[in-house]
């Protein structure tokens, strides 16, 4: 509880209670456990909210306190001072507003949900940008756990124009652009994929993401009517498309519908009525990416079914139909037997495609099986001539020696 609130500073025992124990049926025994914190002097009450809840921060023993339990890379929230009037007595401080509160609500809505611990926060972090601007966001969450290595928060009680919302996202993309000092401008341009975010500031900050795209934003809205939230909703759906839409894979041919996504914002949003209502919390489906219609788990609204795994899908459908269609035009290609009628082997044809065909040797138009026949006809024809040539020679020799013979006995 005390390393709670020195990351939050402030909170109530709802809170708390939502972020430390919700497996309780209530924030009794958060209550009882502030009390006797009070009676040892690390906690105090600040002030009572309209809603009735105290809310608490740390005294300064509790904020040295605290800051032993925190880990050097959790960064520790101010000391809220106690202020005391002429008299002596306690001010009570009205400075929490309605928006500090959501911020902290939804960050003990989420870890009671699963989404990490209170440690996995952190608030008000600064994404500093070379035109001047400096980005704060609401809340930062870590929960690898929980399948989500990190996410980037912002919490909007339907108070500013959705312009402004727009220009955050805007920002965040701008910041997510950035080049890591001495990277390779040069490299960075040619990397295409995943592959770009090795040269970018942001993997150097935030851990893999673990999915395409940047590292996700959701946008938490609270206040207003319900009928209010979802006109906000969809218009900042409407005007951002820009940012978090993806592209269309480059050279894609026919049959790839598949989105790109790594050089996209991953942008989901939600309510905290919504949740708070959900007897699953957060963990259940009260979240929706941007670009979708259905309300869905957090996991599910940042995956990518239609981004590389869908790519990878249809790539391969792509490549066996171009290799079927391919196989098809070489099948139709294929030469036949001018004696025979059969097909031309794979190795009778690429034989001949080897050694260039002339069309005037009639062999060439032969398919193994006849071509063997006519090689052993000719030697068959070769042989027979031969056999005659020398049977003609013999009978000529003979013819001539009895010739030969009938001369020599005339002359005796």
């Amino acid at each position: 509880m005390l390393r709670a609130l020195g990351i939050f500073q402030r909170a109530t025992a709802d809170q708390l209670w939502r972020m430390l124990r919700p497996a309780d049926r209530h924030d009794r025994c958060t209550r009882d456990t502030l009390n006797a914190l009070k009676e040892t002097g690390l906690v105090r009450e600040e002030t009572r909210l309209e809603s009735g809840h105290k809310l608490w921060v740390l005294t300064e023993k509790g904020h040295k306190e605290a800051k032993t339990l925190l880990p050097k890379s959790v960064r520790m929230s101010a000391l809220r001072k106690l202020r005391l009037d002429v008299k002596g007595r306690p001010v009570k401080d009205d400075g929490y507003d309605e928006h500090a509160a959501a911020v902290t609500t939804t960050a003990a809505v989420l870890t009671g949900a699963g989404f990490g611990t209170p440690l996995s926060w952190q608030t008000e972090i600064a994404h500093r940008l070379p035109y001047g601007y400096t980005q704060y966001a609401d809340l930062t969450m870590r929960a690898p756990d929980a399948g989500v290595p990190a996410m980037l928060l912002e919490v909007d009680r339907v108070t500013e124009p959705v312009d402004d919302l727009v220009d955050k996202l805007r920002r965040y993309h701008d910041w997510f652009e950035l080049l890591a000092p001495k990277a390779d401008a040069n490299r960075e341009k040619a990397a295409q994929g995943a592959a770009v975010h090795d040269f970018r500031l942001w993997s150097r900050i935030y851990p893999p993401t673990g999915r395409e795209g940047y590292v996700p934003l959701a946008f938490v809205f609270t206040g207003k009517t319900d009928a209010q939230r979802e006109s906000r909703m969809r218009r900042l759906e409407k005007a951002a498309r820009i940012y978090f839409a993806g592209e269309s894979y480059p050279g894609r041919g026919a049959g790839i519908t598949a989105v790109e996504y790594h050089q996209a914002v991953p942008v989901v949003v939600t309510e905290l009525e919504r949740i708070i209502a959900d007897p699953a919390g957060a963990a259940g489906k009260v979240w929706r990416r941007l670009g979708r219609d259905e309300w869905q788990t957090l996991g599910e609204a940042l995956d990518n079914p239609d981004g590389d795994r869908l790519y990878e899908v249809q790539w391969e459908r792509a490549r066996r139909r171009r290799a079927e269609r391919e196989a098809a035009e070489w099948e139709a290609r294929r030469p036949v037997c001018t004696n025979c009628g059969a097909k031309f082997t794979d190795e009778r044809w690429e034989y001949l495609l080897g050694r260039g065909r002339s069309g005037g040797d009639r062999t060439d138009e032969l398919c193994e099986p006849c071509l063997d026949e006519h090689w052993e006809q000719v030697q068959e024809e070769k042989t027979a001539r031969r056999q005659a040539e020398e049977a003609a020679a013999r009978e000529a020799a003979e013819a001539e020696a009895k010739k030969n013979r009938g001369l020599f006995r005339r002359r005796g």
